[in-house]
């Protein structure tokens, strides 16, 4: 979606600030400055965000880590503006401060997480796990349920792939959490 000018019949770039400012009942993503809306998802989508999001959000609590957060958006860069909004985010304790301050946190998650859904292109899905890394997110996780893995990002380039019984770390972004892809999908 691009926003033009009526007026003008130019194409206006949009900024963080006045995406915020929409108050959209549609899901927007803003990637160099263009409206980007975002299809509603199928079912089995939200309930693996519900269920990920939920394990993750008690472990944060119970350590007092942060704050886990679903579709809150992120400033990954200025000029044009790139605001992402990740399935599932966390935000260590430290950066909560700023974060509140704000609309729109600046930088990334500590930990974003994607879930992979059937219209999603891979290299649209792709782009924006470097897009989060390259902002600073410690650690990103790809869900892909049609092939029932996880798909752990880090800065590095390094990426693992796991599935089944393969125990997903939190690693030091959340230490000591870890959950198994089979229960995940596990209905």
């Amino acid at each position: 979606m691009r926003y033009t000018d009526p007026m003008a019949g130019t194409r206006t770039l949009i900024t963080a600030e006045q995406l915020e400012k929409m108050g959209s009942d549609s899901r927007l993503e803003l990637v160099r400055g263009e409206l980007v809306e975002m299809s509603p998802v199928n079912w089995r989508h939200g309930w693996i965000v519900i269920r990920l999001g939920g394990w993750m959000n008690s472990f944060v609590e119970k350590n007092k880590l942060g704050q886990v957060g679903t579709e809150a958006g992120f400033i990954l860069s200025r000029n044009p503006d790139l605001v992402r909004a990740p399935d599932i985010s966390f935000l260590a304790l430290a950066r909560l401060e700023a974060a509140r301050r704000q609309g729109f946190v600046e930088g990334a998650p500590d930990l974003a997480v994607e879930v992979v859904s059937p219209e999603d292109k891979a290299g649209e899905l792709e782009q924006k796990i470097r897009e989060y890394l390259a902002a600073g997110a410690r650690l990103v996780w790809k869900v892909d349920p049609q092939s029932e893995t996880v798909t752990a990002y880090h800065p590095s380039g390094e990426a693992r792939v796991y599935s089944g019984e393969q125990a997903v770390p939190g690693e030091d972004v959340l230490p000591g959490f870890f959950f198994l892809p089979s229960e995940l999908f596990r209905e």
